[in-house]
């Protein structure tokens, strides 16, 4: 999928590195990055934050399960830290999706539109809102950018990936259901969608370019962000999220230490409960932390907009932020 892409004036970044690089970009308008030393003008002593998108786990399962996830529990609790009170606000009989919408939402439930399936967006499954994060960024006159990657994309999702093929789930991206960014009706090829979602075999080559967002969002297909298909090659559903993460997190986290980054890892449901593992690892996380301020999906959606220099929306103006889980004066 070949695409013009957007970035904005940044060079320090957060979440997955195979290198230290400079930043680039222009700002967040659609044009071919330019090269540049500046800093997006945020004040936060985070300068970049990368969500990793994990599954339908609860924290139980996750913490103390040193067989399936020795990487978590022996490499990364003892590090970092750990929420133990990180919840669910939906009820557990809805899927992903309404989950997912909310992350970059904060709710599931808009004038035009209630999220409860895990259908694709349609006309009739998305929202025309423009109340949500990655449009506040848009909107931002201090630099920051965004992008996602999203493992799987392939000629038959379309490049703004609304439809779910192979392991790839439309369900898993929250922003092709706003319609500001996949289009009304969304669309395959809906340009500014296409500018800010790329496949996750991409990223590796635009960290090394210095190609790299102020926020990025990243979903694992569904064989390794412990949601599970037919197809996956093992049934072990933690051990394949575990070894997906200890693949791919160790460069991420010494891009994140050389560049003041922040990584937060979530599941978006739990299994059985409805509290689900939740860690926060950078240069500024405190170290073998475990939290119990209550959480939930606002609270990173607050958190983000916080470090970022954008206004909170209002529907998670009364979240705990995350910022129990840094060392005083790391957040934001």
């Amino acid at each position: 999928m070949t695409k013009t892409r957007a970035l904005g004036r940044s060079t320090a970044v957060v979440l997955v590195g195979f290198g230290v690089v400079s930043g680039c970009g222009q700002a967040d308008s659609g044009a071919t990055p330019v090269a540049s030393s500046s800093l997006a003008s945020t004040t936060s002593v985070i300068k970049h934050v990368f969500v990793i998108a994990m599954e339908n786990h609860d924290a139980s399962e996750v913490y103390g399960d040193t067989t399936d996830a020795p990487f978590i529990n022996n490499t990364l609790i003892p590090k970092y830290a750990r929420s133990t009170n990180f919840n669910d606000d939906l009820a557990l009989s809805l899927p992903s999706e309404p989950h997912y919408v909310w992350i970059e939402g904060g709710t599931n439930a808009f004038s035009d539109h209630t999220f409860t399936t895990d259908d694709d967006p349609s006309s009739s499954n998305s929202t025309d809102s423009t109340s949500h994060l990655v449009t506040q960024i848009k909107n931002a006159t201090n630099g920051v950018t965004w992008r996602t990657y999203q493992e799987g994309l392939d000629s038959s999702t379309g490049s703004c990936p609304i439809h779910s093929s192979g392991f790839y789930a439309a369900k898993h991206d929250p922003f092709v259901f706003y319609q500001d960014v996949s289009g009304s009706p969304p669309s395959a090829t809906s340009s500014y969608c296409e500018s800010h979602h790329e496949p996750y075999s991409s990223f590796a080559s635009d960290l090394a370019a210095g190609n790299v967002a102020t926020y990025t969002f990243i979903t694992p297909d569904l064989c390794h962000d412990m949601h599970g298909a037919s197809g996956c090659p093992d049934s072990n559903l933690i051990q394949q999220g575990d070894e997906w993460l200890s693949s791919n997190l160790p460069a991420i986290i010494t891009y994140a230490n050389a560049n003041d980054g922040a990584i937060f890892v979530e599941w978006d449901e739990g299994d059985k409960t409805l509290v689900m593992p939740f860690l926060a690892i950078g240069p500024g996380v405190k170290t073998g932390y475990t939290g119990t301020v209550r959480y939930n999906h606002s609270s990173i959606l607050k958190s983000v907009e916080e470090i970022l220099g954008l206004s909170t929306l209002s529907k998670v103006s009364s979240a705990s932020d995350l910022s129990d889980l840094f060392v005083s004066g790391q957040f934001p």
